[in-house]
């Protein structure tokens, strides 16, 4: 009975997520991602016993049949939802609190220099946009939200936004952005918001200047 409560929870916890989940039987028999979750879960299980021949040949197998690839020595926390999930890669070390959703093409993986832990750990409730590339050993805060695209080489703080090549951080001090948890687009861009400062800047050096001239022409 425990054992098909916990499935029960981890469908709910998509179907609350996702918009275009009809059923549960739609979640159970058709969802890639819910399909790798639980075939990570019974590679784990031989992993954490030393059958690790085993293990990696369960996740070998649902790569082929989902295109989403979680190495069995990972560590996943409960309703985890991979959206579409191809190209998702999740390392070894690497860890994933709570209700965290992943999407299309997320990489969790190391820079290549890094021994032992080299993989990132995710809090709870973070969310990672479609080909955002998470690497190397260092954690993502509760509530974080990682953009589209990014690529995130440096720890994000809780209730931050991470965004860009490398990745910029925006700290929202608890208090969630004004958009959907879900949306990947509508998010604050540190870069752009620099630029607009700086071009705000300059127009009103550009008026003092036109200023001082029209001063300068009436002194004459």
């Amino acid at each position: 009975m425990r054992m098909f409560r916990k499935l029960k929870e981890e469908i709910d916890s998509i179907m609350e997520r996702d918009p275009a989940a009809r059923s549960r039987a739609e979640v159970y028999f058709l969802y890639s991602g819910f399909k790798a979750v639980r075939a990570y879960r019974r590679a784990n299980w031989f992993f954490r016993h030393n059958m690790k021949f085993i293990a990696r040949y369960i996740s070998q197998r649902a790569r082929h049949k989902t295109g989403i690839e979680i190495h069995p020595g990972a560590t996943i926390g409960k309703g985890l939802f991979i959206d579409h999930g191809m190209g998702v890669v999740i390392g070894e070390t690497a860890e994933i609190g709570d209700y965290c959703t992943l999407y299309q093409g997320v990489t969790l993986g190391g820079t290549g220099k890094d021994h032992g832990k080299r993989h990132p750990t995710l809090g709870n409730h973070v969310l990672v946009g479609s080909g955002a590339k998470v690497l190397g050993p260092f954690k993502v805060g509760d509530n974080a939200r990682i953009a589209a695209g990014a690529v995130v080489l440096t720890e994000v703080p809780e209730n931050a936004t991470a965004v860009g090549v490398p990745a910029k951080i925006v700290r929202v001090n608890g208090v969630k952005p004004p958009c959907s948890d879900l949306d990947q687009i509508h998010v604050t861009d540190p870069i752009y918001q620099k630029l607009c400062q700086l071009d705000n800047e300059v127009a009103i050096l550009r008026a003092a200047v036109d200023q001082q001239n029209q001063n300068s022409g009436k002194e004459e």
